[in-house]
């Protein structure tokens, strides 16, 4: 009771409803070839709320018997864990000593199925009550009240930021930070090794160990007007050397030797480098998946769908997760998909002239067939015109795009084009074997399945930008994926890295055909990550520096792009349609670019209460800004990594390193720091314990 008594005392004002609810599953979801697949009809009753008839008729009386006396017995016997696991269960989750209860029969409708053999029993948790007068607050778009930014803090949680952040300002230690971390364990043993951390750096930026212990600072973020994108930022502690190894061998094609002149040699940036392999080489701010085996792909898919659930059974529809797409499959499929993308623009702009992506030419067939007149009446020619994409306007894809993450098309049989002179097909990547076909199928397929799951929870995908050379293929599939699953709402989100010389264009190209494709664009805006890597590999391999020139030059095209996006937004509204066919993520800890977004929403006539624009910032860092936009009605957003302390060690390293980045942040957020602690002081609020009365926009 005890521990019970401590938790409510913690806990927000935000009150969850019971009515109407029995067992409140975040949604777990059953392997269906696991030894456990009977196993799942044992039914449990909710401890807390009453279960409805409907549930009461699902089992049988026997089971009914065999249920209550186990909650009986439970709560006779072991009281204090039972009322923990209360706790949880009133917050629509199950810890693991109850998900075993769940059962497969209490699901939304019937089942559903995914292709990797998953059975979804998710049930919606019970909504919370809204409160009948939420708190809003003004906002200060000089982002200097300290009461408004750290109001959702405890004294000790400022504390403890304040000396995480001069330690981060230390760059001794911040570049041995990792081998300190190390000597420390080795010196104080595991136990204390954790207890250490989570009082100091993993405390800071890192919400829980697992799923159902980050709940407790779910709600109160969401209590003080913030939502969360979940990230499990599980990462191996990998060698440079086991990096390079795993990287090339994992980039580097099986295939046999490409018949003479069937393939052009490989474009220099598509080409694997040994200097590079380690794709972490001069990258802090960003997590790096390398490529193990098809199992660990599976592995990877199904933490994406726990962080799904988890965010679902926690937020209600307004929780988002962020994916990678090199988690999901061998990376060098996405270098060749890449590469042929960038060849078939190359095609294109040899036969009509011009540059940038095919739709921008706004060529039709008959402009096609005319290049190809000079070939006769051409078999070949007439096949491939047969699978172009285009609309009224013109031609959106040279290849059937939708087929490929459909998961039914042969990649060496789709990336053909006719030769203007002979009329002979000619492949724009060398034959692919049937095992890495399969291999790009799977990858496909469990993107699917992971989309399917966010859509049929109501939580959104944010898939990560990564590299140049893997970007234009995961940016082609993701926009594959909003056509197919973005038909009523934004679900999933590309991410745009606006440190690059064609951002304007790629989000330009892209929000054109989600207006020809009639789909709900999602975009996501970052600076970027992989800067100085990026610079250094163009050098090194010969090809142009993809990168703007400066600091300047890459705001300047953040905020040129963002404007298009709200000038569209304004269209919509404008012309009376659905304002919400584009959503905007503005996720940049740069105040300037934030105070940027919201003199233009103003101008525009855009309010918060169209959720068209949303902010970003990771858990940790720039609270001054994140929590005055929440609490002033402002959609905003918390990046939210969590995970066993041992196994978050190289995320908590690239944070330290960050940090040290942005010294000047850090400076700002110290000073604000001082004042809050100061006025607890005077007012004699040490003890100060936060209750919110905010509700997310």
């Amino acid at each position: 009771m005890a521990f019970l008594r401590s938790v409510c005392a913690q806990r927000t004002n935000l009150v969850y409803s019971c009515s109407g609810s029995g067992s409140l599953s975040a949604g777990r979801r059953q392997y269906q070839s696991g030894p456990n697949k009977s196993a799942a009809a044992a039914v449990a009753s909710s401890n807390v709320c009453q279960t409805s008839n409907d549930e009461e008729s699902s089992y049988s009386p026997k089971q009914h018997q065999q249920s209550l006396r186990k909650r009986v017995f439970q709560q006779v016997l072991f009281a204090p864990a039972f009322n923990q696991q209360q706790y949880y269960q009133q917050r629509g989750i199950h810890t693991n000593d109850t998900k075993s209860q769940v059962t497969a029969t209490q699901s939304l409708g019937s089942d559903a199925k995914s292709s990797s053999g998953y059975t979804s029993s998710y049930r919606p948790p019970p909504r919370p009550k809204i409160p009948e007068n939420p708190q809003r607050d003004p906002l200060d778009v000089s982002f200097n009240d300290p009461n408004a930014a750290f109001k959702s803090k405890t004294t000790w949680e400022l504390v403890r930021a304040y000396l995480v952040y001069i330690i981060c300002s230390s760059e001794k230690l911040v570049e041995h930070n990792m081998k300190i971390m190390k000597f420390t364990k080795a010196i104080l043993g595991e136990k204390l090794f954790t207890m250490l951390m989570k009082s100091s750096f993993y405390g800071h930026f890192v919400a829980g160990e697992d799923r159902y212990k980050i709940v407790p600072t779910l709600e109160r973020l969401r209590s003080f007007g913030v939502k969360p994108i979940l990230d499990y930022s599980v990462e191996e502690d990998l060698s440079q050397e086991e990096a390079e190894k795993r990287e090339v061998e994992s980039s580097v094609s099986s295939m046999a030797p490409a018949p003479a002149g069937d393939e052009e040699a490989t474009l220099p940036q598509y080409k694997i480098d040994k200097t590079f392999a380690d794709r972490r080489f001069k990258v802090n701010s960003a997590r790096t998946y390398f490529y193990l085996n098809e199992a660990t792909c599976e592995r990877n898919m199904e933490t994406f769908i726990k962080c799904l659930e988890a965010v679902s059974g926690a937020t209600f529809g307004t929780g988002i997760t962020a994916i990678k797409l090199t988690a999901l499959g061998r990376p060098q499929l996405l270098l060749q998909l890449s590469e042929v993308i960038m060849r078939t623009r190359k095609y294109m702009e040899d036969m009509v002239g011009g540059q940038g992506n095919v739709l921008t030419h706004h060529k039709t067939i008959k402009d096609l067939e005319k290049y190809y007149e000079s070939l006769g009446d051409n078999k070949n020619v007439k096949e491939f015109l047969k699978n172009v994409t285009s609309d009224k306007e013109g031609i959106l894809h040279l290849f059937p795009w939708s087929g490929i993450v459909d998961e039914n098309s042969q990649l060496s049989d789709t990336f053909r084009v006719p030769d203007p002179k002979t009329g002979q097909m000619r492949r724009l990547t060398s034959q692919i074997p049937h095992k890495e076909e399969e291999m790009f199928r799977n990858m496909i397929r469990r993107l699917n399945t992971i989309v399917k799951t966010a859509a049929e929870l109501d939580v959104r995908i944010m898939i990560d930008a990564e590299q140049t050379y893997f970007q234009p293929a995961i940016s082609r599939i993701t926009l594959e994926m909003m056509r197919k699953y973005n038909k009523d709402k934004a679900i999933v989100f590309n991410t745009y890295q606006c440190y690059l010389r064609q951002a304007f264009s790629e989000v330009n190209t892209d929000l054109e055909q989600a207006k020809r494709q009639n789909f709900y664009f999602g975009a996501k805006l970052v600076r970027g990550a992989y800067m100085e890597q990026e610079r250094a590999r163009a050098e090194a391999l010969g090809y142009p520096d993809p990168v703007n020139p400066d600091f300047d030059a890459t705001t300047e095209m953040y905020h040129k792009t963002l404007t298009e996006c709200l000038r569209r937004i304004k269209i919509l509204k404008d012309n009376g349609e659905d304002a919400k066919k584009i959503g905007i993520m503005v996720a940049s800890h740069n105040e300037d670019t934030v105070r940027y977004a919201i003199q233009k929403m103003k101008e525009i006539g855009i309010s918060p209460e169209d959720k068209v624009i949303c902010f970003g910032q990771l858990l940790g860092m720039c609270d001054y800004i994140t929590f005055p936009l929440g609490q002033a009605g402002y959609s905003a957003y918390k990046y939210i990594p969590y995970g066993p302390v041992q196994e978050v060690l190289p995320y908590l390293s690239r944070r330290a390193q960050e940090n040290k980045g942005v010294l000047k942040k850090i400076q700002k957020e110290k000073r604000l720091l001082l004042a809050e602690i100061a006025r607890r002081l005077v007012r004699g609020q040490l003890f100060y314990k936060p209750k919110g009365n905010y509700v997310p926009i």
